[in-house]
């Protein structure tokens, strides 16, 4: 079997049709380890490795993803006994918040962890570890559903023949929408906790700046996160790796997802962000429209109706996420490596939307 975590829960063998799948993606394979080992090194400073282990086995208890709550429960023991301060009490109390509805971790909820002691790396390596648990019950959930669908030929769908007429009730493509509190305008975001100050940043937090965005040095989000830069470093690198990997599904539909994962969180910055990449992709925001109005439904045609309802169920509910939900997106043509691409964009904003939200807030302008 494979040393990978995400392997050994699934299971996955070398064998397995699976298995090879995934390997096409392998630096989102090998950066989800990454970032595993960083947010569970003994090492990290801050929360106790005991600490962060009760997180993540109350998480996923709380998710009931079985193979991760098992996984977790066999650490602790291991770890051995974890002493129950109100550390451990506030910070079980923000990752519950934020797995059950990370639109009520606001900043009230946020700003408990500095009363209960928590430093801003504390608090942004609890962020981190939450946001990351959400994203890999969905990672390992919809791997097992595929396992449990099984490899079937695939026929792609026939693409709708009838010529893109844009609907006359929207703004034409490049104007702003304004749908429900959802916009696809650019924003700013402003973070509850003080950011790094770039005059004493160390040599290692400038080279994660460096290599998470252009304008990382000018972002409260990652002035933020990098004041954990290993993390960041990991975090960034599984992102980037899923976005932006070449084949498999669209980049125009992995935005789609997106989109559909950020409205369906709460999460206006996100969602603006991913509506207009997709805008810029298709030329066309009629199905953001309908995206943002209601998610449920929504899709111009039964490829992209499929995409955003599985988007949607695996959000919602990980644990009763399984072979069903594959249904549709197979029967619109999508191949195992696009499935798997639909997935980790669900996931990866499972853990974008639980920064954005939890951490600081949306600003005009940006």
């Amino acid at each position: 079997m494979s040393t990978d975590l995400m392997d050994s829960l699934v299971p996955l063998a070398p064998t397995d049709a699976l298995y090879t799948t995934r390997h096409q993606r392998d630096k989102v394979v090998a950066a989800t380890q990454g970032s595993h080992q960083a947010l569970f090194d003994p090492a990290l400073p801050g929360l106790s490795l005991g600490e962060r282990l009760h997180v993540a086995l109350s998480m996923a208890q709380t998710v009931g993803v079985e193979a991760l709550s098992a996984h977790y429960a066999q650490a602790l023991r291991e770890h051995g006994p974890v002493q129950d301060s109100g550390r451990l009490a506030a910070a079980r109390t923000f990752a519950h918040t934020l797995t059950v509805d990370p639109l009520a971790g606001d900043r009230e909820a946020l700003l408990r962890l500095p009363e209960a002691g928590f430093s801003t790396a504390d608090s942004v390596a609890l962020a981190q570890l939450i946001a990351y648990v959400s994203y890999q019950v969905r990672v390992l959930a919809g791997l097992q559903a595929i396992q449990a669908l099984g490899s079937t030929e695939v026929t792609p769908a026939t693409a709708d023949e009838a010529p893109f007429v844009h609907p006359a009730h929207l703004p034409p493509p490049g104007q702003v929408l304004n749908i429900k509190g959802f916009t696809s305008a650019t924003l700013g975001w402003k973070a509850w906790l003080p950011v790094l100050d770039l005059a004493q940043a160390t040599p290692e937090q400038l080279a994660v700046l460096d290599t998470s965005h252009p304008k990382a040095r000018s972002s409260d989000y990652y002035l933020l996160l990098t004041q954990q830069p290993r993390i960041l470093q990991e975090r960034s690198t599984v992102f980037n790796a899923i976005m932006y990997a070449p084949g498999g599904l669209s980049r125009a539909e992995r935005e789609l997802a997106s989109a559909v994962v950020s409205r369906v969180n709460g999460c206006v910055y996100c969602a603006s962000v991913h509506a207009q990449r997709f805008e810029q992709l298709t030329k066309r925001n009629d199905v953001i429209a309908q995206v943002f109005e209601q998610p449920e439904g929504a899709g111009t045609n039964a490829r992209e109706r499929a995409i955003v309802d599985l988007s949607i169920a695996l959000t919602r509910d990980p644990a009763a996420f399984g072979a069903q939900d594959l249904q549709a997106v197979r029967a619109a043509g999508l191949n195992d490596l696009e499935v798997l691409d639909l997935i980790h964009a669900v996931a990866i904003f499972a853990w974008a939307n639980r920064l954005m939200l939890n951490l600081g807030e949306p600003v005009v302008g940006g």
